[in-house]
């Protein structure tokens, strides 16, 4: 670890750095030196070297009553040089704190004790200055904002004792200097005095001899050119038959290039890499920047930095809070230093003593010594560290390794990425002054410099968001180039009906049912977006859009992405069209003859029996059916309408462009409403939904109880148990969801299959569990959400399939674990599976270790979706966000689209499409081709 004297060095630094305002130790440094001067007379050999000892507590000491700016920085200056041997001892000429009055002096009590080791100050890491918790939160949550308790390891039984001082060794292969053993010498000692943070002072260490030579060879080589602006070279002419050759080859099966077999094949088949365009476009997870090499000894506090060097040791530590600490000491022969896992124990297998790894991250320091906390990490590549490159780290299968995937990588890019033809005209590039397509794929994968891939992603971000864009526009032209119906009803009908309903509307309902009635009755057909937050009363708009086409004399049809779903739709509206109808004319709201309400709903899901089946169908076929609720049963075929007037789409991210276009394909360019409450911000909106009109219900009903949210840590895990306990005593029920089915995913998340077990077995053994993932079939994930909708269920443990499709106004709780994996608006849209009743609604939120959890903090202050919406684009960028995109290809820079890019390529897209609406230009063939690839070819049908 480094020694007192390169401790004090970063303390004295870091004062500099803010401002000499004494704040680099909590309580300052005449504090800090009490305990400091103890450690630095135990490491002390000389004789001088005690008297600089006494000579810097001295200056620390005075260091508080220093007057100005000035005079601390020039003491903090003159201790760094007496440290560093630069600087003689002074004759005098240092400032000096104002001599006080003579008063008569009164001795200060001497203390009983020395100060132990948890008493020492604590140095502050300024990128993350305290804040103080928010008023009204539980006192867990003040707990858990605590900092970092300091905690020990004990040294393992067998390893006491030490190396006696006068045992010290020379090191030919470090210039003959006398200082750390090499990897393989280590001594079986070197971890008994491990801290929880740093590393240990051995008595072979003479911590005031300068550390010479180095573990890990790091060549001097001269940092990468900045690239201001990215290059751009001159288009040739256009040669099609030599594009249509090159495309031909993109798309070919990756086997098809030499040296990759179908054995191969078939394990990148499992990252979905079929082709050499699959190829180009899977891009790195993340890099390993070995242009950013940087000695230990030279880190500094909140740096971003890639460190090489050698594992002295790896111990696993109980952190206070429960957390297993995986701590690896590393040493690159100029120091240590120590990068600590949080809740991944099971990785010490990877870092044996002698192991070479390089950590990438951001350094911090906790009681003077600097730290990594969840670094990336990998194990050293000598020939990226000899060229000093960015690293691309890719994913990965069975059977390919890190290496091999690079190699393969660079087989592709090398090929086929310099030949790319650009779609984009020559005019948008020259005037957003990006980067050519091909070279910024070869810097996505095998980037120059950190600048250089900047460049890189936002040419092929902008890309995304310029080509979906266009290709929503495409979509919109072609749906309203042919004409639906109008549906026309009076004001005073429409009145009538909505004062009718059981509830008061909010301004924003009364609104949006306005604007959809005027879309309906044009025979351009209506393409809208209806947004609102979960609780916003989307359900009530939709049943008087239902209400109007069907009082119009056509049909309406409502699609869900799930059974439970479209029985809970089934139900609400059904009750809402009764109570509508029957106020409107009550003599009338009923068939005489039949008994039958005067408007018929029907429910059609892939579980209706097969006979009632054939009749509902004959009795839609023939009008007598006027609404019809349903699954993806409704674009099978065979189901018929007579007249449908209104199709309704529900949570429409889940289907995709082939289903919402199968289902307008029921009638005759029937309106089309689709319904969302995934908040998005309304930039964003505008871009994925382009093809859409946008309308959002901005306003809540009045009564509705804001859901409360609380942050805990891992270790209080068993306080939310209680919680749930409390609840379920009530005759509540709560919901427990997971981010994964099963542990073997990732070890570092709790998963839903193993914790269902526990959970049952441990935990509530007396309560009835139930477990929802994924993996089963719809009729198993019915039967369970309808055993827990009816109460059959007391506590649901489940994946995030819980977040669209259940009511159950029961529950009361719901505990989400891994929190910090899952965006802000999909944890906002979860906790809206609770309090949907009578009782208020809990949210708990369990992240996983220790990290990532400052954005979480903000489900503790607010409850409006749109305004977490807008933190996700700006923290996590828009790759959450366009999980809701329904056309052809996801998009791979969603995380780093940020609304002024968005924004842009918004401007972009409607100036190209102002100008050339069928992109028939010359320069606009091979965008035109690049739409038509992703978006199909259009041929004046529904494309939508």
């Amino acid at each position: 670890m480094p020694s007192a004297l390169e401790t004090l060095v970063k303390i004295l630094k870091l004062e500099r750095d803010l401002g000499c305002a004494d704040k680099a130790v909590i309580g300052g440094l005449r504090a800090f030196a009490q305990n400091w001067v103890k450690d630095a007379h135990a490491q002390a050999r000389k004789p001088e070297h005690h008297a600089l000892v006494d000579e810097l507590a001295g200056l620390l000491s005075n260091y508080t009553d220093l007057s100005g700016t000035d005079s601390r920085d020039q003491a903090i200056k003159y201790m760094i040089g007496r440290i560093t041997g630069r600087v003689a001892p002074s004759s005098g000429n240092l400032p000096v704190p104002p001599t006080p009055p003579v008063t008569e002096s009164v001795a200060e009590p001497v203390p009983e004790s020395i100060p132990t080791p948890d008493a020492s100050p604590e140095v502050i890491d300024p990128p993350q200055p305290r804040r103080d918790p928010p008023q009204g939160r539980n006192p867990f949550r003040e707990k858990r904002l605590e900092r970092r308790p300091r905690e020990s390891q004990p040294p393992p039984e067998g390893n006491k004792g030490s190396k006696k001082e006068t045992e010290r060794e020379t090191y030919p292969d470090r210039g003959g200097q006398r200082g750390r053993p090499a990897p393989s010498q280590e001594p079986e000692d070197a971890g008994d005095d491990l801290f929880s943070k740093g590393g240990e002072i051995r008595p072979t260490d003479d911590p005031y001899a300068p550390f010479t030579g180095s573990v890990i060879n790091i060549p001097q080589t001269p940092d990468p050119a900045r690239v201001f602006r990215p290059p751009r070279k001159a288009r040739a002419p256009r040669d099609q038959s030599r594009e249509a050759a090159y495309f031909r080859r993109l798309d070919a099966p990756i086997t098809t290039l030499k040296g990759i077999g179908p054995k191969i094949g078939e394990k990148l088949a499992a990252l979905d890499l079929h082709t050499v365009r699959d190829w180009l476009y899977l891009f790195p997870r993340r890099y390993l920047d070995y242009t950013r090499m940087t000695p230990i000894r030279r880190l500094e506090p909140g740096q971003l930095t890639t460190v090489a060097g050698t594992v002295r040791n790896a111990v696993i530590i109980k952190g206070r809070r429960g957390v297993d600490v995986l701590n690896v000491i590393l040493d690159d022969g100029t120091g240590t230093l120590t990068a600590s896992f949080f809740g991944q124990p099971y990785l010490i297998s990877k870092f044996p003593r002698g192991e070479q790894v390089v950590f990438s991250g951001k350094t911090g320091i906790y009681q003077g010594r600097i730290t990594l906390d969840n670094p990336e990490w990998e194990p050293i590549e000598q020939e990226a560290l000899h060229t000093r490159k960015m690293i691309p780290v890719y994913p990965l299968t069975k059977g390919l390794s890190a290496h091999a995937m690079r190699r393969l990588s660079a087989k592709v890019v090398g090929m086929f990425a310099d030949d790319m033809p650009d779609y984009l005209p020559q005019s948008v590039l020259d005037r957003l002054e990006m980067a050519d397509l091909g070279w910024s794929l070869r810097q996505l994968h095998f980037p120059d410099s950190e600048e250089a891939r900047r460049h890189a992603r936002q040419r092929i971000a902008f890309d995304e968001l310029i080509l979906l864009q266009l290709g929503m526009l495409r979509n919109r032209r072609v749906w309203q180039s042919q004409p639906g119906l109008a549906l026309e009803v009076q004001d005073q009908w429409l009145e009538g009906a909505l004062a009718a309903l059981p509830f008061q509307l909010t301004g924003a309902q009364r609104r949006a049912i306005e604007i959809i009635r005027e879309d309906l009755a044009r025979t351009l057909p209506m393409n809208r977006l209806l947004q609102g937050d979960v609780g916003a009363g989307k359900t009530a708009v939709a049943a008087a859009a239902l209400l109007i086409a069907v009082m119009s004399g056509a049909q309406g049809a409502i699609m869900a992405p799930t059974s439970i779903l479209a029985e809970q739709h089934y139900r609400g509206i059904s009750r809402l069209i009764q109570a509508m109808t029957r106020s409107l004319v009550p003599e009338e709201s009923e068939n005489p003859q039949s008994g039958e309400p005067l408007v018929k709903v029907a429910l059609l899901t892939g579980a209706t029996p097969a006979a009632e089946r054939a009749e509902l169908l004959a009795a839609l076929r023939e009008g007598r059916i006027h609404i019809l609720i349903g699954t993806h049963a409704l674009i099978q075929e065979g189901v018929e309408f007579e007249r449908l007037g209104l199709a309704v789409i529900d949570e429409q991210h889940r289907f995709g462009v082939e289903q919402r276009g199968a289902l307008r394909g029921k009638g005759t360019n029937p309106h089309l409403l689709v319904m969302t409450a995934t908040p998005i911000p309304r930039t964003l909106a505008l871009t994925v939904h382009a093809d859409l009109d946008y309308t959002v219900l901005d306003e809540m009903p009045p009564g509705r109880t804001p859901i409360q949210t609380r942050l805990l840590t891992s270790g209080e895990r068993e306080i939310s148990y209680r919680f749930i306990r409390g609840h379920l005593e009530k005759g509540r029920q709560a919901f427990i969801v997971y981010p994964l089915i099963e542990s073997d995913e990732n070890k570092e998340s709790r998963a839903a299959v193993s914790e269902y077990e526990r959970l049952q077995k441990e935990v509530f053994p007396d309560r009835r569990l139930g477990l929802l993932h994924g993996r089963m079939s719809p009729s198993q994930k019915d039967g369970i959400m309808n055993a827990f909708s009816r109460g059959e269920i007391d506590v649901l443990i489940s994946t995030t399939v819980v977040e669209v499709g259940i009511d159950v106004p029961n529950a009361s709780v719901i505990l989400i674990e891994g929190a910090n994996r899952f965006g802000l608006a999909q944890l906002h849209q979860l906790r809206g599976r609770v309090g949907r009743g009578q009782h208020p609604g809990f949210c708990i939120l369990l992240p996983d270790g220790e990290g990532g959890t400052e954005r979480l903090e903000v489900m503790e202050e607010t409850n409006d979706g749109f305004v977490l919406a807008q933190k996700d684009l700006e923290q996590r960028g828009a790759g959450e966000l366009f999980g809701t995109r329904q056309s052809g290809e996801g998009l791979k820079m969603g995380e780093y689209m940020n609304p002024a890019l968005v924004e842009l390529a918004q401007l972009e897209a409607r100036t190209l499409y102002a100008e050339d609406p069928d992109l028939s230009l010359p320069e606009h063939d091979l965008l035109r081709t690049q739409i038509e690839r992703i978006f199909g070819v259009t041929s004046g049908g529904d494309v939508s």
